[in-house]
């Protein structure tokens, strides 16, 4: 009986899935900011989904993001103040910070016309749902705030993917994505994976199940290529 219990116990191990390896992501944010409860939010809710979280205030330097591999902006930063160096770092970055857009080469340089943030609103309209970053969600209207509020926007360049417009704005992309390799605006490669969602500074806590979905899947899909 014992040698037939180990038998069975043996082939379970045999047949069990390797262990995943936790995954670190670098969370910029503005440390001393009014928003910072927010931020935390986020950070809980990315170790909730197995991820190490790491903290950086705004004025990190690039290259202590060399060992991790995700990369989050948060629009809490100053864009000013943040060092440059970001942009040709080889790991995936997502961040919701419009304003940092055309640094990172994900847009044009123009204020209100190539990026900006569009003021009490609460749908998108997917517009590429089969793409994983649409979180299985259907073509059309989907409501992701639980009430309305600010939300970031960019106009991506021509190898950017888009997922989701501002709700009856379609030239204002809310989710795009560039894959790595792809050309990003000033014809800069993007080095990995590159995402800009459409929240703003204190949206995270007003995110809709549906808005949370949609952040997942994006964080997912931005990891998920790897350096």
């Amino acid at each position: 009986m014992t040698r037939l219990l180990a038998i069975v116990l043996t082939l379970m191990l045999a047949g069990a899935a390797p262990a995943r390896s936790p995954r670190t992501a670098l969370l910029v944010i503005q440390e001393k900011g009014p928003s910072r409860d927010i931020d935390m939010k986020v950070r809980d809710h990315l170790a909730e989904r197995g991820f190490t979280v790491r903290i950086a205030d705004q004025d990190a330097e690039p290259a202590t993001a060399k060992d991790v591999d995700l990369v989050i902006i948060s629009s809490t930063i100053s864009s000013k103040d943040v060092k440059p160096g970001w942009r040709t770092l080889p790991v995936p970055l997502l961040t919701w910070e419009n304003d940092i857009l055309d640094d990172l080469a994900m847009t044009g340089k123009r204020h209100d016309a190539d990026f900006g943030e569009a003021e009490k609103e609460r749908y998108l309209w997917i517009v590429n749902a089969p793409q994983p970053m649409a979180a299985g969600l259907p073509a059309g209207v989907v409501n992701v705030y639980g009430k309305q509020a600010a939300m970031s926007w960019g106009r991506p360049g021509l190898g950017a993917t888009t997922i989701a417009t501002i709700y009856g704005q379609p030239e204002k992309a809310a989710i795009f994505g560039y894959e790595k390799g792809a050309t990003m605006d000033y014809e800069a490669i993007a080095p990995a994976r590159r995402v800009m969602m459409f929240l703003n500074n204190d949206s995270f806590a007003n995110l809709s199940p549906a808005g949370l979905k949609l952040f997942d899947a994006a964080i997912d899909w931005t990891v998920g290529g790897g350096r």
